[in-house]
């Protein structure tokens, strides 16, 4: 196990190339405030270094709103606001002191969409958990599919795919007329529920025609699992404690 100190205090620290490429950005994208004492406790259950794009988050920023907040990167908040995202600590369940036993359940929870989507990193053997993919690569549960999508990319390829404005491709048929209205007043925790639900033929057919409210994101993260032990009998896993 290495120390805080140690994780911290690297000679190529990821964060200022991550901050130059989000100033080159074309994808509106909100850094958010971070508390530097959650940072150095989360860097350090994770034993991830700040060289890396995830540890250079975790350690600097409160996280990273995406799209007007339609994608949620977390990080390590300075305001624990109900309103406010939570921090990657809170929404992976993390011990609220070190602990050299814990890891994540399947994989660890990185972002979350305001469709119940959600980003995970895979842990050491994606298949034992049910998921596709390789150690470390990034994977997404679809609610329009109920199911894990491997994506084919690490952390940092991840992230510089969303910067490059790979959210638009990857949401294509998601996305309706007015939709960026529509998210930009939800708060940090909250997501959309549709009726007829994203993976319905109605809602395949004719997305924009759907009723949509905003309900907590722990709700339409039940609801998803939910929906994926009736219709198929398969548990997606852990989708984070939002």
């Amino acid at each position: 196990m290495r120390e805080a100190d140690e994780l911290i205090n690297v000679d190529d620290p990821a964060w200022p190339l991550l901050l130059q490429e989000l100033s080159g950005s074309d994808v509106p994208v909100e850094v958010l405030p971070g508390d530097p004492g959650a940072g150095r406790a989360t860097l350090l259950q994770l034993q991830v270094s700040a060289r890396s794009h995830l540890g250079g988050i975790v350690l600097n920023c409160g996280g990273l709103l995406v799209d007007d907040g339609w994608l949620r990167i977390f990080g390590s908040p300075g305001d624990a606001r109900l309103e406010g995202p939570p921090g990657l600590a809170e929404i992976n369940a993390m011990p609220s002191a070190f602990d050299p036993a814990w890891r994540p359940d399947a994989g660890l929870v990185i972002a979350h969409d305001v469709l119940g989507g959600v980003f995970a990193l895979n842990g050491g053997d994606p298949g034992e958990a049910g998921r596709p993919g390789d150690p470390g690569e990034v994977v997404y549960f679809a609610p329009d599919a109920l199911g894990w999508e491997a994506l084919g990319a690490g952390h940092s390829a991840w992230l510089s795919w969303i910067l490059s404005g790979g959210l638009r491709d990857f949401y294509e048929g998601l996305r309706w007329d007015g939709w960026r209205r529509e998210v930009s007043v939800l708060n940090g925790r909250q997501g959309l529920s549709f009726f007829p639900p994203l993976w319905s033929a109605e809602a395949r057919r004719d997305l924009s025609a759907t009723g949509r409210r905003a309900v907590p994101m722990a709700e339409l993260l039940g609801l998803n699992r939910d929906w994926c032990r009736q219709c198929d009998g398969a548990d997606p896993g852990f989708l984070g404690a939002a």
